[in-house]
Protein backbone atom coordinates (compact mmCIF):
# COMPACT_ATOMS: atom_id res chain seq x y z
CA UNK A 1 0.00 0.00 0.00
CA UNK A 2 2.81 2.33 0.75
CA UNK A 3 4.92 1.83 -2.16
CA UNK A 4 1.40 2.34 -4.25
CA UNK A 5 0.98 5.57 -2.53
CA UNK A 6 4.57 6.35 -2.88
CA UNK A 7 4.18 5.80 -7.05
CA UNK A 8 1.04 7.90 -6.99
CA UNK A 9 2.65 10.77 -5.32
CA UNK A 10 5.56 10.52 -7.87
CA UNK A 11 3.50 10.24 -11.08
CA UNK A 12 1.44 13.49 -9.81
CA UNK A 13 5.07 15.47 -9.28
CA UNK A 14 5.90 17.49 -11.73
CA UNK A 15 8.87 16.75 -14.29
CA UNK A 16 11.40 19.38 -13.10
CA UNK A 17 11.90 22.33 -16.09
CA UNK A 18 14.45 21.55 -18.40
CA UNK A 19 15.86 25.23 -18.26
CA UNK A 20 18.94 24.23 -21.02
CA UNK A 21 15.54 23.65 -23.70
CA UNK A 22 13.75 26.64 -22.46
CA UNK A 23 17.74 28.57 -22.85
CA UNK A 24 17.66 27.37 -26.57
CA UNK A 25 14.47 28.61 -27.26
CA UNK A 26 15.19 31.26 -25.82
CA UNK A 27 18.26 32.02 -27.95
CA UNK A 28 16.10 31.05 -30.85
CA UNK A 29 13.00 33.94 -29.98
CA UNK A 30 15.86 36.49 -29.73
CA UNK A 31 17.93 35.67 -32.68
CA UNK A 32 14.59 35.84 -35.17
CA UNK A 33 13.26 39.32 -36.06
CA UNK A 34 15.87 42.00 -35.98
CA UNK A 35 15.77 43.28 -31.71
CA UNK A 36 17.85 45.80 -32.88
CA UNK A 37 15.23 47.50 -34.66
CA UNK A 38 13.89 47.76 -31.29
CA UNK A 39 16.92 48.17 -29.44
CA UNK A 40 18.46 51.26 -31.00
CA UNK A 41 15.27 53.03 -30.01
CA UNK A 42 16.53 52.23 -25.98
CA UNK A 43 19.67 53.60 -26.42
CA UNK A 44 19.42 56.88 -23.57
CA UNK A 45 18.56 54.36 -20.91
CA UNK A 46 22.31 52.73 -21.20
CA UNK A 47 24.09 56.37 -21.01
CA UNK A 48 21.72 57.26 -18.30
CA UNK A 49 22.72 54.17 -16.74
CA UNK A 50 26.47 54.72 -17.13
CA UNK A 51 25.41 58.40 -15.20
CA UNK A 52 23.88 56.81 -12.32
CA UNK A 53 27.00 54.38 -11.93
CA UNK A 54 29.55 57.23 -12.44
CA UNK A 55 31.31 54.91 -14.58
CA UNK A 56 35.14 56.42 -14.81
CA UNK A 57 37.56 56.22 -17.63
CA UNK A 58 39.59 53.36 -18.13
CA UNK A 59 37.24 51.08 -15.67
CA UNK A 60 37.09 47.23 -16.77
CA UNK A 61 33.29 47.47 -18.11
CA UNK A 62 31.19 43.57 -19.00
CA UNK A 63 27.56 44.33 -20.52
CA UNK A 64 25.69 41.16 -19.98
CA UNK A 65 23.31 39.91 -22.69
CA UNK A 66 23.99 43.53 -24.31
CA UNK A 67 21.87 42.96 -27.71
CA UNK A 68 22.99 45.46 -29.67
CA UNK A 69 25.21 47.46 -27.78
CA UNK A 70 23.42 50.34 -26.28
CA UNK A 71 25.14 49.85 -22.92
CA UNK A 72 27.93 48.89 -24.43
CA UNK A 73 28.76 51.89 -26.53
CA UNK A 74 27.30 54.24 -24.02
CA UNK A 75 30.45 53.26 -21.69
CA UNK A 76 32.55 52.88 -24.46
CA UNK A 77 32.12 56.69 -25.36
CA UNK A 78 33.42 57.32 -21.47
CA UNK A 79 36.28 55.78 -22.55
CA UNK A 80 35.59 52.55 -20.77
CA UNK A 81 37.49 49.74 -21.87
CA UNK A 82 34.57 47.37 -22.51
CA UNK A 83 33.51 44.09 -23.40
CA UNK A 84 30.12 43.00 -24.84
CA UNK A 85 28.79 39.96 -24.74
CA UNK A 86 25.55 38.00 -25.88
CA UNK A 87 24.23 34.51 -26.78
CA UNK A 88 23.01 35.60 -30.16
CA UNK A 89 26.16 36.12 -32.29
CA UNK A 90 23.75 38.28 -35.00
CA UNK A 91 23.04 40.89 -32.53
CA UNK A 92 26.68 40.92 -30.89
CA UNK A 93 27.37 41.70 -35.24
CA UNK A 94 25.32 44.85 -34.98
CA UNK A 95 27.34 45.93 -31.79
CA UNK A 96 30.50 45.59 -33.78
CA UNK A 97 28.80 47.42 -36.82
CA UNK A 98 27.84 50.48 -34.35
CA UNK A 99 31.25 50.39 -32.76
CA UNK A 100 32.94 50.51 -36.16
CA UNK A 101 31.08 53.57 -37.44
CA UNK A 102 31.71 55.39 -34.17
CA UNK A 103 35.42 53.65 -33.70
CA UNK A 104 35.07 52.75 -30.93
CA UNK A 105 37.85 49.94 -29.33
CA UNK A 106 35.41 47.62 -27.95
CA UNK A 107 35.94 43.57 -27.63
CA UNK A 108 32.90 41.32 -28.26
CA UNK A 109 32.59 37.99 -27.79
CA UNK A 110 29.58 34.84 -27.38
CA UNK A 111 28.87 34.60 -23.91
CA UNK A 112 26.32 32.36 -21.59
CA UNK A 113 24.78 35.10 -18.86
CA UNK A 114 24.99 31.82 -16.66
CA UNK A 115 28.02 30.55 -17.30
CA UNK A 116 30.28 33.67 -18.09
CA UNK A 117 33.81 32.37 -19.45
CA UNK A 118 35.86 34.89 -17.56
CA UNK A 119 37.68 34.64 -14.14
CA UNK A 120 36.21 35.87 -10.59
CA UNK A 121 36.98 39.91 -10.11
CA UNK A 122 37.52 40.48 -13.75
CA UNK A 123 35.63 43.68 -14.07
CA UNK A 124 35.30 47.36 -12.27
CA UNK A 125 31.72 47.15 -13.24
CA UNK A 126 29.20 44.92 -15.07
CA UNK A 127 25.90 45.98 -16.14
CA UNK A 128 23.23 44.97 -18.58
CA UNK A 129 19.74 46.71 -19.83
CA UNK A 130 16.93 44.70 -20.54
CA UNK A 131 19.10 41.48 -20.96
CA UNK A 132 20.01 39.49 -17.94
CA UNK A 133 16.42 39.51 -17.02
CA UNK A 134 15.23 36.87 -19.51
CA UNK A 135 17.91 34.27 -18.17
CA UNK A 136 15.46 31.09 -17.58
CA UNK A 137 17.88 30.26 -14.45
CA UNK A 138 17.57 34.11 -12.19
CA UNK A 139 20.00 32.86 -9.16
CA UNK A 140 22.34 31.86 -11.44
CA UNK A 141 23.09 34.43 -13.68
CA UNK A 142 23.14 36.70 -10.80
CA UNK A 143 25.48 34.51 -9.12
CA UNK A 144 27.63 34.66 -12.36
CA UNK A 145 27.24 38.75 -11.99
CA UNK A 146 28.43 38.91 -8.64
CA UNK A 147 31.31 36.68 -9.27
CA UNK A 148 33.32 38.56 -12.13
CA UNK A 149 32.40 41.98 -10.62
CA UNK A 150 35.44 42.77 -8.65
CA UNK A 151 34.81 43.39 -4.38
CA UNK A 152 34.05 47.28 -4.23
CA UNK A 153 32.61 47.75 -8.17
CA UNK A 154 29.62 47.97 -9.32
CA UNK A 155 26.78 46.13 -10.98
CA UNK A 156 24.34 48.21 -12.87
CA UNK A 157 20.89 47.00 -14.53
CA UNK A 158 17.80 48.61 -16.37
CA UNK A 159 14.82 45.92 -15.62
CA UNK A 160 11.22 46.51 -16.83
CA UNK A 161 8.93 46.33 -13.82
CA UNK A 162 6.01 44.11 -13.58
CA UNK A 163 3.30 47.14 -13.82
CA UNK A 164 4.86 48.84 -16.89
CA UNK A 165 3.75 48.75 -19.95
CA UNK A 166 6.61 46.17 -21.12
CA UNK A 167 5.84 43.95 -18.17
CA UNK A 168 1.88 44.21 -18.94
CA UNK A 169 2.86 42.87 -22.33
CA UNK A 170 4.66 40.11 -21.13
CA UNK A 171 1.62 39.06 -19.24
CA UNK A 172 -0.62 39.23 -22.31
CA UNK A 173 2.30 37.16 -24.61
CA UNK A 174 1.73 34.51 -21.24
CA UNK A 175 -1.91 34.66 -21.28
CA UNK A 176 -2.25 33.86 -24.92
CA UNK A 177 1.07 31.68 -25.21
CA UNK A 178 1.37 29.99 -21.56
CA UNK A 179 5.28 30.21 -20.34
CA UNK A 180 7.04 27.00 -19.75
CA UNK A 181 6.36 25.55 -16.11
CA UNK A 182 8.51 26.44 -13.57
CA UNK A 183 10.51 29.40 -15.48
CA UNK A 184 10.08 32.29 -12.48
CA UNK A 185 9.00 35.75 -14.84
CA UNK A 186 11.32 37.91 -16.28
CA UNK A 187 10.14 40.78 -14.64
CA UNK A 188 10.71 39.66 -11.25
CA UNK A 189 14.15 41.30 -11.72
CA UNK A 190 12.36 44.40 -12.38
CA UNK A 191 11.30 44.06 -8.21
CA UNK A 192 13.04 45.79 -5.19
CA UNK A 193 12.36 42.50 -3.30
CA UNK A 194 13.98 39.76 -5.96
CA UNK A 195 16.72 42.37 -6.33
CA UNK A 196 17.80 42.23 -2.31
CA UNK A 197 17.38 38.24 -2.49
CA UNK A 198 19.37 38.03 -5.42
CA UNK A 199 22.08 40.30 -4.40
CA UNK A 200 21.71 41.47 -0.70
CA UNK A 201 24.39 39.00 0.59
CA UNK A 202 26.61 40.15 -1.62
CA UNK A 203 26.20 44.07 -1.85
CA UNK A 204 27.48 46.70 0.51
CA UNK A 205 24.97 49.17 -0.97
CA UNK A 206 21.93 48.60 -3.27
CA UNK A 207 20.96 51.90 -4.86
CA UNK A 208 17.32 51.38 -7.10
CA UNK A 209 15.96 54.45 -9.05
CA UNK A 210 12.60 53.87 -10.37
CA UNK A 211 12.48 55.43 -14.18
CA UNK A 212 10.26 55.18 -17.50
CA UNK A 213 11.49 55.32 -20.98
CA UNK A 214 8.62 56.35 -23.79
CA UNK A 215 8.09 54.37 -26.47
CA UNK A 216 7.92 56.80 -29.42
CA UNK A 217 6.31 55.50 -32.37
CA UNK A 218 4.38 56.75 -35.81
CA UNK A 219 1.30 55.41 -34.03
CA UNK A 220 -0.06 52.66 -31.71
CA UNK A 221 -0.30 50.39 -35.23
CA UNK A 222 2.78 51.29 -36.09
CA UNK A 223 4.22 49.89 -32.91
CA UNK A 224 2.67 46.73 -32.71
CA UNK A 225 3.87 45.98 -36.63
CA UNK A 226 7.85 46.70 -35.73
CA UNK A 227 6.98 44.59 -32.19
CA UNK A 228 5.59 41.74 -34.17
CA UNK A 229 7.96 41.84 -37.05
CA UNK A 230 11.38 42.66 -35.38
CA UNK A 231 11.16 41.50 -31.11
CA UNK A 232 11.74 38.05 -30.72
CA UNK A 233 9.37 37.68 -27.90
CA UNK A 234 6.24 38.84 -29.50
CA UNK A 235 7.36 37.30 -33.01
CA UNK A 236 7.41 33.91 -32.05
CA UNK A 237 4.23 34.14 -30.14
CA UNK A 238 2.24 35.13 -33.36
CA UNK A 239 4.11 32.39 -34.51
CA UNK A 240 2.96 29.72 -32.54
CA UNK A 241 -0.38 30.88 -32.93
CA UNK A 242 -3.81 30.19 -35.34
CA UNK A 243 -4.99 33.08 -37.02
CA UNK A 244 -7.95 33.61 -34.67
CA UNK A 245 -5.76 33.89 -31.65
CA UNK A 246 -3.31 36.07 -33.29
CA UNK A 247 -6.06 38.18 -33.95
CA UNK A 248 -7.06 38.21 -30.59
CA UNK A 249 -3.22 38.92 -29.55
CA UNK A 250 -2.99 41.87 -31.69
CA UNK A 251 -5.88 43.49 -30.29
CA UNK A 252 -4.91 43.09 -26.41
CA UNK A 253 -1.35 44.46 -27.85
CA UNK A 254 -3.44 47.54 -29.22
CA UNK A 255 -5.40 48.15 -26.41
CA UNK A 256 -2.09 47.94 -24.01
CA UNK A 257 -0.12 50.68 -25.98
CA UNK A 258 -3.42 52.97 -25.97
CA UNK A 259 -4.27 52.67 -22.48
CA UNK A 260 -0.34 54.09 -21.94
CA UNK A 261 -0.30 56.66 -25.17
CA UNK A 262 -0.14 60.08 -23.68
CA UNK A 263 0.64 61.98 -27.05
CA UNK A 264 -2.42 63.28 -27.56
CA UNK A 265 -2.44 63.05 -31.44
CA UNK A 266 -2.15 60.16 -33.69
CA UNK A 267 1.35 59.28 -32.94
CA UNK A 268 2.55 57.27 -29.68
CA UNK A 269 4.56 57.93 -26.95
CA UNK A 270 3.97 55.19 -24.20
CA UNK A 271 5.78 55.30 -20.89
CA UNK A 272 7.02 51.97 -19.80
CA UNK A 273 8.30 51.86 -16.31
CA UNK A 274 11.71 50.44 -15.43
CA UNK A 275 14.22 49.75 -12.81
CA UNK A 276 17.73 51.26 -12.63
CA UNK A 277 19.59 49.30 -10.41
CA UNK A 278 23.10 50.26 -9.22
CA UNK A 279 24.91 47.87 -6.97
CA UNK A 280 28.19 48.50 -4.78
CA UNK A 281 29.52 44.70 -4.45
CA UNK A 282 30.74 44.05 -1.10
Amino acid sequence: MAATSATARAAQTPAPTDLTAVKTRQQGAWASGDYAIVGTTLQIVGEQLCEAMDLRPGSRVLDVAAGNGNMTLAAARRWCRVTSTDFVPALLERGRERAAAERLDIAFQQADAEALPFADDSFDAVVSTFGVMFTPDQDKAAAELIRVCRPGGKIGMANWTPDGMIGKLFKIIGKHLPPPAGVRPASLWGTEARIAEMFGKQADDIGIERRTFAFRYLSTQHWLDVFRTYYGPTLKAFGALEAAAQAALAKDMLELARQHNRSGDETMVAPSEYLEIVITRR
